[in-house]
């Protein structure tokens, strides 16, 4: 899959989505979420992508930034769907269908979300939306810094896999068997260094807070959702209890 932007980056922009309070589009995503997997029907998904799609178009995503799946990821699925063919029937192929679509839509929910929401936001926002359990003694601030620090370095990871990949590819290649290293590099190999990579960068963080003192405070400027934020999630109710009935009616 290749992206001309950044993974898990977000996008520059002004418009209402990026200004919604991150919490917002964590529930909203959370909602629609929840109905595809109780009601997992045509009229439902199809609402749920034509909800994205708006709030794509709301946020001006440009369509460069739009993910490129490669030809081997819709052979994957076409495989998928011939296999179910072969077993179930066509009723079989539909199931399969429906389901690739609904993880599809909850992906592209997620990319939304991460493309208008600063990373240093999120975290804080969980932590606001779990406050009631600490009720419950529940460590939510733990889970909140937990959550910050693997947005900051998941993205890291990400660039030390693409250079990784890049060294890879253009290290001179031997025959098999001919006994130079270069023959012998695999896939573990790969993954072997990328969790040294992963290892030595999580010990720096450490080191780093540590001598900060600890992890602190998770924003130095608390952020409440607003007007825009309350009327989001309202017209987001709305349109779910219209998909429902709309399925239940059909």
């Amino acid at each position: 899959m290749t992206l001309r932007t950044p993974p898990l980056r977000q996008l520059p922009g002004d418009s209402v989505v990026h200004q919604l309070w991150a919490g917002t589009k964590l529930l909203i995503v959370l909602v629609l979420g929840l109905m595809t997997w109780v009601l997992p029907t045509w009229p439902s998904l199809a609402f749920v992508a034509v909800f994205v799609l708006v709030f794509a178009l709301l946020a001006g995503i440009p369509l460069g930034a739009l993910p490129r799946p490669p030809w081997w990821f819709w052979g994957l699925i076409a495989l998928g769907a011939g296999i179910t063919a072969l077993s179930s029937g066509i009723d079989g192929v539909l199931i399969f269908m429906r389901g690739t679509a609904l993880g599809l839509i909850v992906l592209a929910m997620s990319i939304l979300v991460v493309w208008t929401t600063p990373m240093a936001e999120i975290a804080p926002a969980i932590a606001r939306l779990l406050a009631p359990l600490k009720l419950l003694r529940m460590p939510v601030e733990e889970w909140a810094v937990c959550i910050a620090l693997s947005l900051r370095g998941l993205p890291l990871l990400m660039e030390e896999m693409r250079l990784l990949r890049a060294s890879y590819r253009l290290r001179p290649s031997s025959r098999a068997g001919s006994g130079h290293p270069s023959a012998e590099m695999t896939l573990i190999d790969m993954v072997v260094a990328a969790m040294s990579s992963a290892m030595r960068r999580a010990a720096e963080m450490g080191e780093a807070i540590t001598a900060r003192g600890g992890t602190g405070r998770l924003t130095a400027y608390p952020s409440r959702p607003g007007r825009a934020d309350w009327i989001a999630l309202g017209l987001t109710v709305l349109a779910c209890g219209g998909a429902i009935a709309l399925t239940i009616l059909l």
